[in-house]
């Protein structure tokens, strides 16, 4: 995602991030304003790593949810907790001050972490709809196509492949040779802008849209399956029929959780694309609101399992409970009515 701190002051453009020449402009908010989004973000912050931990817990402790499936979710859950715990408090102190106050450095890495883990859910989320794919469409053959190991392999292009690349445009001068003319002139001092330029804008678009199509292309499929196969349902056995509905029912939460993050990243990378056309017009508060709706999808996922997977609301109870110190709870069957 672009790395954006200010582009102009909203409201009072006489306060500035630092007393120099080239500072940029600062909007100043009343106190009371700064605390209110302070805390706010703080909530939203807390959910997204106590969320996503507990999934990754979850996964790792209990020996029941070690499937290829559940390996994804736990890799997806961990890139969000990272960035929950990593980049969204920088940010937020970026979004509330209107200024970079970190170094180079620490901006560079922010911007880093920042795409790599954005990047790394979408993959993540792709590779989850091809095993749901699999599982739905072609179930015979599920437990021997889709192993661990396969979805080990998911795992590493899940975060190798965003790592090369983001390393590579952030930390190789790949972008300014080769894409000179598409860069503007160096932002004020006390912005966080790396990729401030109009390629960034048009590379973001396919980033997005083609793992978006090809996600639901799949779910569309795995729809019409499952639609047949719930008719169906009355001639399978009992234990074939409940192997059937769970793998439905685990096909359409991920659906929802897929549909939730198309909803949350819409809006910016619509925005990243039309802005750069229209020569970076859009309001940094508005551009602010839109960063902060797609991290807001880090923490839905486990709010969509806790009322979607039995498992996670039992996994959640034994934790609560403080039964997980008890040496049978690692092999409890979570999956059982």
């Amino acid at each position: 995602m672009r790395a954006v701190l200010t582009r102009g002051a909203e409201e009072l453009p006489a306060a500035f991030c630092y007393q120099v020449n080239g500072s940029c402009p600062r909007t100043v908010h009343p106190l009371g304003i700064q605390l209110v989004i302070y805390l706010a973000c703080a909530a939203g912050i807390l959910t997204t790593v106590l969320g996503n931990l507990f999934v990754v817990f979850s996964v790792s402790y209990f020996k029941v949810l070690h499937t290829p499936t559940n390996f994804l979710l736990l890799s997806l859950a961990l890139a969000d907790m990272l960035l929950g715990l990593l980049v969204l408090p920088l940010s937020t102190v970026r979004s509330v001050e209107s200024c970079w106050f970190f170094g180079d450095f620490l901006c560079r890495l922010h911007t880093y972490l920042d795409t790599l883990f954005c990047l790394t859910s979408i993959f993540h989320l792709c590779f989850i709809s091809i095993d749901r794919h699999c599982a739905i469409c072609d179930p015979l053959l599920y437990p021997s196509k889709f192993t661990i190991r396969v979805a080990l392999k998911y795992i590493l292009a899940g975060w190798g492949v965003p790592a090369f690349y983001t390393a590579l445009l952030l930390y190789t001068d790949f972008v300014e040779k080769g894409l000179s003319q598409w860069l503007e002139e160096m932002p004020c001092v006390g912005s966080c802008q790396l990729l401030f330029n109009k390629f960034w804008g048009w590379l973001n678009f396919p980033a997005f849209f083609i793992p978006c199509l090809l996600m639901i292309s799949l779910y569309m499929k795995i729809f019409v399956v499952a639609t047949r196969q719930a008719r169906q349902i009355n001639t399978l056995s009992k234990s074939l029929a409940g192997a059937a509905k769970r793998e439905r029912k685990a096909a359409k939460t991920l659906g929802i959780a897929v549909g939730i993050y198309l909803l949350c990243w819409l809006p910016f990378t619509v925005d990243t694309l039309v802005d750069s056309l229209l020569n970076f017009i859009t309001p940094p508060l508005v551009f602010d609101i839109f960063i902060w709706f797609a991290y807001f999808n880090s923490a839905c996922n486990p709010i969509i399992y806790v009322f979607s997977y039995r498992w996670f609301r039992k996994a959640l109870k034994l934790v609560l409970s403080r039964e997980i110190f008890l040496p049978r709870t690692p092999t409890v069957d979570l999956y059982q009515e």
